[in-house]
């Protein structure tokens, strides 16, 4: 996992946050900042993300739940119980009435 904070002008106090939401929302959304990390009594509480960053870290997730799932589907895989693509297409073709 990497680092929660990388550099100092990452952390952010919730004090500071209230303060300062404009400003921190603005660098946020030009891509100035790509995250903050919200502290409370010293600890982190929260992580405060650019919309960019929430998407391709959503993405990435899917991705490996997508992947885990082909994965476990592979290993049950029975070769004799497939059919073709084009056996498939026949099969499920759209016929209108």
């Amino acid at each position: 996992m990497t680092a929660l904070i990388e550099r100092s002008d990452e952390a952010i106090s919730i004090t500071n946050m209230i303060r300062s939401t404009k400003n921190i929302i603005d660098k946020l959304v030009s891509g100035k900042q790509d995250h903050y990390v919200i502290m409370k009594n010293n600890s982190p509480a929260a992580v405060l993300l650019n919309i960019q960053s929430y998407e391709a870290l959503l993405d990435e997730l899917e991705d490996l739940r997508i992947e885990s799932v082909a994965r476990k589907r592979l290993q049950n895989f029975d070769k004799s119980k497939s059919i073709s693509h084009e056996n498939m297409v026949k099969k499920f073709e759209y016929r209108p009435h």
